[in-house]
């Protein structure tokens, strides 16, 4: 049987709309990923500061107490900044390092 010529409108249609949905869930993976690597860097620069800072120490403190999810807090129980720093076995925390370009 033939195909007619509305059978082949929608079937170009039908395969248009795929396409565009793969587009649009490839830019959702994308700043999926984006927004990602924003929190990792932000959280890795309060987990810095939070090791040489006491305010910043304290307000990392209350963030943690403060997650609303069991399983969340739980991933940080008995953790502390000052324990990722290496050689900083005394709690007190080093001094910063220099900024190299």
């Amino acid at each position: 049987m033939a195909e007619t010529e509305l059978e082949r409108a929608e079937k170009r249609y039908a395969q248009a709309k795929a396409r565009l949905q793969a587009l649009k869930n490839r830019e959702a993976a994308r700043e999926r990923k984006i927004d990602a690597r924003r929190k990792i860097i932000l959280g890795g620069a309060l987990v810095d500061l939070a090791g040489r800072d006491s305010n910043a120490a304290a307000m990392l403190d209350r963030l943690l107490r403060n997650l609303p999810r069991e399983q969340d807090r739980k991933a940080f129980e008995g953790w502390s900044p000052e324990a990722r720093v290496p050689g900083n076995e005394g709690g007190t925390p080093p001094p910063p390092s220099p900024i190299r370009s």
